[in-house]
């Protein structure tokens, strides 16, 4: 396809030319080099298709350019060139990841057939990355169930910041999904083929913690009796989700604020420092800037890690999405637990859900469907079938709503009373008249509300 770009990678000036001329003549973009170094730097500053290198040259040779291209993306085909044939060393470097091994002295069509058969294999790799990308984009946004206005603006945040590389900080109480949005955020970025790796930072003792998160060397504490590489290095080229990142104590937040200013990590017992590439993702339920406040919590820290918030609300805030999430942990529990018995809910018990405010939030509301489906015996879940905090809840706050509306109907009816009697001049036979009911009504209604024609006029008066 015309346009595609071709970095040429060889200390001969003159075979330089020669393939540039004759690829060029294809409708390829070419590009020359004449050393490792500088066909390194190119990779890192453009877009290449295909990359032809000399296996021979001085400082970086073929083998070190091919070792170097792979660790900075995998998915760009390399050709070796060699001006003479060498099985020993084209097995060599097809097991180091060459897409092919190429004679300088091969016919023209030969090189140009290699060429579009590299080309070919970086066009079907990206389509495989596109569609995996999208595939996994769709399935981890379904995943997270709702329409509310709530949680649709969320979506549209994980939209706009997936596909850039700033550090993202999700805020929400336990059990809202926050690491279903950190995996929603690193399967639409750059980073989707790079590994997810999470880890709870408050489920574990501070010098766990560190080893985990940093690695360790031979021999730098008790039981260390290999190195041992950190979650870090381990999620090098993709994401890292820190969960309950306001759980972690001064000393692994001095290392956490290293990681983010310079990219580079200290093994536990090491003194060399070790580059990292990594995006992190941080989520925590505590209010950070509290514990700010409290000194727990480091504010240089806070800063490097909120540059995008995102902040995930709470079940009770979105009531709207709970009959969508029944129904969907009902299909789900449905299929592995009902031994095929497809069991529906009541609209009276999704009312008694609908209205429960959801401390332990979507975590909460699942289990709450799990056991439901467990244990009721009939096809249909009754309220009956709920634990006994959300239906005596409900009972308790059918009661408070009922005593709520009988204090606003008196107090509506008071100032009526007041307001009819004011505009008659506390003519109790007219008042009587316009309200509709007898006098004799009306005095027990005075009695009642302990209304007085010259306290009501004070009042008014003052107003």
């Amino acid at each position: 396809m015309a346009g595609e770009r071709i970095l040429v990678v060889d200390d001969e000036k003159s075979m330089c030319q020669f393939l540039s001329i004759m690829l060029r003549k294809e409708g390829y973009e070419i590009t020359t080099v004449n050393d490792g170094e500088s066909a390194i730097e190119e990779i890192r500053n453009s877009r290449y298709d295909v990359v032809l290198t000399d296996i021979k040259m001085g400082g970086m040779d073929g083998i070190d350019v091919l070792r170097e291209l792979k660790r900075i993306d995998p998915t760009i085909p390399v050709v070796i060139m060699t001006a003479y044939a060498s099985q020993k060393t084209a097995i060599e470097a097809v097991n180091r990841g060459a897409f092919h091994y190429l004679i300088k002295h091969a016919k023209n069509d030969e090189i140009k057939m290699v060429v579009r058969n590299a080309l070919d294999m970086k066009r079907v790799r990206s389509e495989n990355a596109m569609l995996k990308k999208q595939i996994k984009k769709t399935s981890d946004l379904k995943t997270i169930i709702g329409k509310s206005e709530e949680i649709q603006k969320v979506f549209n945040l994980v939209d706009k910041v997936s596909d850039t590389d700033s550090t993202i900080l999700i805020v929400g109480e336990s059990g809202t999904g926050k690491e279903l949005i950190a995996r929603a955020i690193h399967y639409r970025s750059m980073r989707a083929n790079g590994p997810f790796v999470s880890i709870n930072c408050g489920a574990l003792p501070e010098g766990l913690l560190e080893s985990e998160l940093f690695g360790h060397v031979k021999g730098s504490f008790t039981g260390a009796i290999r190195d041992k590489e950190g979650l870090f290095k381990v999620a090098q080229g993709g994401t890292f989700f820190l969960d309950e990142i306001g759980e972690t104590s001064p000393t692994i937040q001095v290392k956490l604020l290293r990681v983010l200013q310079e990219r580079e990590v200290i093994p536990v017992g090491g003194t060399n420092p070790l580059k990292v590439d990594v995006r992190i993702v941080a989520a925590t339920n505590a209010d950070l800037e509290k514990a700010i406040k409290q000194e727990r919590f480091r504010t240089d820290l806070y800063y490097r890690l909120n540059v995008i918030p995102v902040h995930l609300p709470p079940l009770r805030k979105r009531r709207d999405d709970v009959p969508l999430l029944v129904n969907h942990f009902l299909g789900r529990y449905n299929d592995t637990v009902a031994e095929n018995r497809q069991k529906a809910i009541t609209q009276e018990a999704m009312e008694v859900l609908a209205a429960y405010d959801w401390p332990g939030n979507v975590r909460e509301l699942e289990n709450v469907v799990e056991r439901a489906v467990i244990l009721e015996e009939s096809d249909h879940i009754t309220v009956s079938a709920l634990p006994d905090k959300l239906r005596f809840r409900e009972a308790s706050s059918q009661r408070l709503i009922t005593e709520r509306a009988q204090v606003t109907l008196e107090e509506l009816e008071r100032e009526y009373l007041i307001k009819v009697l004011n505009d008659t001049g506390w003519q109790k036979k007219k008042a009587s008249a316009i309200l509709g009911i007898n006098a004799s009504t009306l005095y027990r209604k005075i009695q009642r509300y302990g209304l007085d024609r010259e306290r009501e006029a004070v009042l008014m008066d003052s107003e």
